[in-house]
């Protein structure tokens, strides 16, 4: 047998940069650093586009956002210290929303490791419980292994964030190494027996539920699972900011479990005698302050779903628990036969008519000249269906999930982990991955200001996405939960905000201010035609804490001993 040829000597920079080419890299974001000079000098002459970010949080949530859409790890570098400080929000953002992420990040060199050097981190031990694996590459040549190694961690089982740090002289050292091959994410099937048995429990149910969330989706699962509900009549819920995976016309659509969630739907759950629950942890959230369900064995017959063994039975005991992901499993219950009669055929179709009813903006009212309700009927009628719509955290997110009606895959980029400052950044990254797709995200005025310095970076790639910033001059959530716990007591929650107009004309974008319902709609063609990224800057009474709520009326509930908020 002929030995094979010795591989040719590169530096690790040159390494590093054709593994990213081996395993399917052709955009990473970055903000550049002195630490990782090789890399960026590497990637000159590679046919990878690099987008130059303004802080390294942004970029490592533009990166996050790809790995939400395509399912493949979303890449990002940043430098060591500050640089990966930085970009802890958007790393615990991947961790939390189990998003595959890789972060490179540049290390001092070896020789002066362990003396707290200038910018020096452990990294290993800084990320050991953040990410979901933190290893530092210390030779050149095993570049390619441990690179194919952070693809495969982050992409399977419960998908997740990687940190590899690079030490600037192994960057610069030569070695003789073979290229890894392409990285995969591994498909773990249900097996036969317990398709039968899911089958078998679901014949025997009368108010079954489906659960539906986290990562691992696809668009041929989310058509696979709406087939599935429709053949079975089997209403269908989605978890928090995971609403694209059921489209929101069906007819067996039942609403989502959020922050704020309808209560006929929370009562629904309860009384379902089994939950069929596929991709989500039935995390805090979902379960409502892990209220909805008893712990650790709830009340329903719980079939459990999920791709990563670790999470069946981890908090919820299920009375069937199966490891598959959600693609493979929607592939499976798309050819089940369905009775000839299903008995909760009624309690869908009310199910149903009730998510239609609390969904519908033309019923909400608040305070002010400017008609939040009357703006989201106003974008239903007016955006394309598979417009890719962006949020970070805050009160003003409840108008897109609650009033947006999500029916396409890959429509929503919004963080389950409840990290402010994510919607610009999300809406860069997506724009990057799909020009051709219309780009939206919502902001409030506390959240904009987190990732605002991200606007430069849509305006230096000409990526025409459109921002509407909701400003009500407050921290809204915290403030709706100041004046429930302390009435009238305001403190830390008021904001004095620029004119965001301005501010995105400064930029080089496309500005506009809109204070009345009117104002709106030609404000949104004329910011659409620019061809330019372009803010809407609404001004938001601030007594519209909520959709349903004011804060006169949270100070009345909060000394009568009521905690509702509508």
């Amino acid at each position: 047998m002929s030995e094979s040829p010795t591989p040719p000597s590169r530096t690790g920079a040159h390494l590093l940069v054709d593994q990213l080419r081996v395993h399917g890299v052709e955009q990473l974001f970055c903000v550049p650093g002195e630490s990782y000079l090789a890399v960026l000098d590497a990637l000159h002459d590679a046919a990878i586009q690099v987008v130059v970010c303004r802080q390294e949080g942004g970029a490592a949530m533009m990166a996050e956002a790809q790995g939400k859409l395509t399912g493949r790890p979303g890449i990002c570098f940043v430098t060591r210290g500050p640089g990966i400080s930085n970009a802890m929000a958007g790393i615990h953002i991947a961790q939390q929303d189990s998003t595959p992420l890789i972060v490179f990040v540049g290390q001092v060199a070896r020789g002066v490791l362990h003396r707290e050097a200038f910018q020096e981190v452990d990294y290993p031990a800084v990320f050991g419980s953040f990410a979901k694996w933190a290893v530092q590459i210390d030779e050149a040549r095993r570049i390619p292994e441990l690179v194919a190694r952070a693809f495969h961690v982050a992409m399977n089982g419960r998908p997740g964030p990687v940190v590899v740090a690079l030490p600037e002289d192994v960057l610069a050292q030569g070695a003789s190494a073979a290229d890894a091959r392409p990285s995969q994410a591994l498909e773990t099937r249900p097996g036969a027996q317990e398709i039968a048995a899911l089958a078998e429990r679901l014949r025997h149910a009368q108010r079954p539920m489906m659960v539906l969330g986290g990562s691992r989706w696809s668009q041929q699962a989310v058509q696979d699972i709406a087939a599935f509900a429709a053949r079975w009549q089997l209403p269908a819920v989605t978890t928090f900011r995971r609403q694209m995976l059921f489209p929101a016309g069906h007819p067996c659509h039942a609403g989502d479990l959020g922050l704020g969630a309808d209560p006929l739907l929370l009562e629904r759950l309860r009384n379902a005698d089994l939950v069929l629950a596929i991709g989500t942890r039935l995390g805090d959230v979902p379960s409502q302050g892990y209220t909805l369900w008893q712990i650790p064995a709830p009340a329903q017959a719980l079939i459990h779903v999920h791709a990563d063994a670790q999470e069946l039975g981890r908090v919820y005991q299920p009375q069937l628990a199966i490891h598959a992901t959600p693609q493979s499993m929607a592939a499976a219950l798309a050819g089940l036969q369905a009775p000839a009669e299903i008995p909760w055929a009624a309690h869908t179709q009310a199910a149903h008519a009730d998510q239609r009813l609390w969904s519908d903006p033309a019923r909400i009212a608040i305070p002010g000249p400017l008609q939040m309700g009357a703006v989201m009927r106003h974008l239903r009628e007016v955006l394309p269906a598979d417009t890719i719509v962006c949020n970070g955290a805050g009160n003003f997110t409840i108008w897109v999930h609650r009033f947006w009606p999500f029916t396409r895959w890959a429509s929503q980029l919004a963080p389950v982990s409840g990290s402010m400052g994510y919607g610009l950044p999300a809406a860069v990254g997506a724009k990057c991955l799909w020009p051709g797709r219309e780009v939206v995200a919502f902001a409030g005025d506390g959240d904009f200001l987190m990732h605002g310095q991200e606007f430069a970076t849509a305006v230096q790639y000409g990526l025409p996405i459109v921002v509407i910033v909701l400003d009500n001059g407050m921290y809204g959530t915290i403030r709706m939960h100041q004046e429930r716990r302390y009435p009238g007591r305001v403190s830390a929650t008021e904001l004095r905000n620029p004119d965001f107009c301005a501010y995105a004309q400064a930029f080089g974008g496309h500005g506009e201010r809109v204070q009345r319902t009117e104002e709106f709609a030609p404000a949104l063609a004329r910011a659409r035609a620019s061809g330019k990224p372009a803010l809407i800057h609404c001004l938001i009474d601030p007594q519209a804490i909520t959709p349903t709520a004011t804060i006169d009326g949270l100070r009345r509930s909060a000394h009568t001993g009521s905690h509702s908020i509508g």
